[in-house]
């Protein structure tokens, strides 16, 4: 975000942030800790089910320090009115039902015990996975400070590896198997296969693997294990 800012800054360029999938990451700038969401002019959160503070049906929160536009924001989640029937613009209808925000109220306080959890299995992957020449496993900055909504592999074979695991008892999931260029809804931009050949690579590649708190070290000890097995 900081390189970000320095090139929209000057150049007045609102950044909107995504931080969606980083709740409670955080990232030394200049010597602070900064966290995901709070350097933008904008910022969504997403808090489906899956998400590290998921409530039990679609919701999300978007924030700003800017009052005039938090003030549209209102307005824009409620049909783009700030008074019932008297709409300003075209709006939404966005409003986070009561029950989510229970449910989000009662999660809130253990995300951090939460993610520190994630934080620990991350590294029980990395160490138990070190010198598995066919997997890469993620590199996090020293400072940053990581959420793991995902923890996602590199992985040679990742298709067989997947089938494997799947019948070993063990989750996984490919996020995303198509890259954006390639999605129909994008054929109007004229991209074919093998023009972005990083991003088609990285979806050939990506794995992630179960990185919930909850988690046991014997449940852990089983994913490394099959996964050196399937590379022996």
């Amino acid at each position: 975000m900081e390189r970000l800012l320095q090139i929209a800054g000057p150049r007045r360029i609102p950044i909107i942030e995504d931080a969606c999938q980083a709740i409670g990451a955080r990232r030394s700038i200049d010597g602070e800790w900064r966290m995901a969401g709070e350097l933008g002019w904008v910022t969504a959160y997403s808090f489906f089910p899956s998400k590290n503070l998921g409530a039990w049906g679609d919701a999300g929160m978007m924030v700003t320090s800017d009052d005039k536009v938090a003030e549209r924001l209102a307005k824009m989640r409620l049909h783009g009115g700030a008074k019932q029937y008297h709409h300003e613009e075209v709006g939404t209808n966005s409003r986070l039902d009561t029950l989510q925000a229970a449910v989000l109220l009662a999660k809130l306080p253990h995300l951090a015990d939460w993610s520190a959890k994630r934080r620990q299995h991350a590294a029980y992957y990395a160490a138990g996975l070190k010198g598995v020449a066919q997997v890469k496993t993620p590199v996090v900055e020293p400072n940053n400070e990581h959420i793991f909504h995902q923890y996602t592999l590199r992985v040679e074979q990742r298709d067989a590896l997947q089938a494997h695991l799947k019948a070993q008892g063990i989750g996984s999931a490919v996020y995303y198997p198509i890259p954006l260029h390639l999605q129909p809804c994008f054929a109007h931009l004229g991209y074919k296969a093998g023009q972005l050949p990083v991003a088609e690579q990285a979806s050939h590649e990506v794995l992630s693997l179960p990185v919930y708190p909850e988690l046991t070290a014997a449940q852990l000890d089983h994913v490394i294990a099959s996964i050196r097995g399937f590379y022996r």
